[in-house]
């Protein structure tokens, strides 16, 4: 089995067969160390195993969104105690990016709570992602759904990355998100794509979801046409006043299984470490960087939850050797 998965991955990477449940399950399903050596060699072979991207995830607009995820401590739908704001103003956001540029950041992500972007917003956006691209940071969109025209603006902007997450499997889906359809999502991922922006999508572990759910939302990922160049793997945060606030924590070994899966199944995808890292230790997010993660995101605070800080990051990254990439090297992952 060991010597042909790296067979498999190479030619599914290569335009080979589609990935299936089954197929995905099977290596899932590996003994730890044998899926971590696979995904571990896969990894070397398509980035430097000891340098990682540091992101940053600013919220240009917090609160108020009119979706209905139950994970969320910004949706209207929750009393979670977040209060709605106004878009930022432009010189704040270039503001927090010379900040994360200064704290070792060569990509930065701005999330909005969105339905999606309305009319008059888009000339602010436009604004925002060429201020920061300017600064020679990798630039990312999370805004929520996109119209044809919409993704044309933003890629004129030349916006890098548009993150718009699956979150789970299309049959787990509903029993999430009942105010849009797994369909819209893959629909604002097909136009990001046509309008020449580079994919961000990945998902949420923790929500209730059974293993096998974890892995059909990979392998609807792999086998898009072309899998995203970006899958940030987050761990649930049970957010206080959302329908997850009393979510079960997922099983650690169960979660460096899906990073290592994700690693294998799109082999030159940046895996990023997102959501969640305060809940683990350092040996499980040591684990997750063997495994094939290769980003992570600094700061205090991820969007309205919170974030191992600075100190933390450099000491474990440190103890690891591995060493944050830098802006002019940016283009590496």
């Amino acid at each position: 089995m060991l010597k042909t998965v790296a067979a498999a991955v190479a030619e599914r990477a290569g335009g080979g067969d589609l990935w299936t449940l089954s197929s995905a399950r099977e290596l899932y399903d590996l003994p730890f160390n044998d899926l971590l050596y696979q995904s571990h060699t896969v990894h070397r072979t398509n980035f430097d195993a000891n340098r990682v991207q540091l992101s940053k995830l600013l919220n240009i607009k917090t609160g108020g969104c009119p979706e209905d995820c139950g994970y969320c401590s910004q949706s209207a739908h929750h009393a979670s105690g977040v209060t709605a704001s106004k878009l930022m103003k432009l010189q704040d956001v270039v503001s927090e990016a010379r900040k994360a540029m200064e704290n070792g950041a060569t990509r930065y992500c701005m999330g909005a709570a969105w339905r999606s972007p309305k009319p008059r917003d888009e000339a602010a956006i436009v604004a925002m992602v060429k201020a920061v691209k300017s600064l020679g940071l990798e630039t990312c969109m999370t805004l929520g759904m996109l119209s044809p025209e919409q993704a044309e603006t933003f890629a004129n902007a030349g916006l890098d990355y548009y993150n718009h997450n699956i979150d789970t499997s299309e049959s787990f889906y509903p029993e999430i998100i009942t105010s849009h359809s797994f369909g819209d999502r893959l629909e604002t991922l097909a136009r990001v794509r046509e309008a020449g922006i580079k994919v961000c999508s990945g998902g949420i572990l923790g929500m209730g979801e059974t293993v096998d759910d974890r892995i059909d939302m990979l392998v609807t990922l792999a086998n898009l046409e072309t899998p995203p160049e970006s899958v940030p793997i987050n761990l649930l945060i049970p957010m206080p006043g959302s329908r997850l606030a009393n979510a079960s924590p997922v099983d650690p070994i169960a979660f460096i299984r899906i990073i290592a899966l994700a690693r294998l199944m799109m082999p030159s995808s940046s895996v990023r470490l997102t959501a969640g890292r305060t809940a683990m230790s350092d040996e499980m997010q040591a684990l997750c960087l063997f495994a094939g993660a290769n980003s992570i995101f600094i700061g205090d605070t991820l969007l309205t939850a919170t974030n191992p800080g600075q100190d933390r990051d450099s000491s474990l990254l440190g103890r690891l050797g591995i060493t944050p990439i830098t802006v002019e090297k940016s283009g590496e992952l």
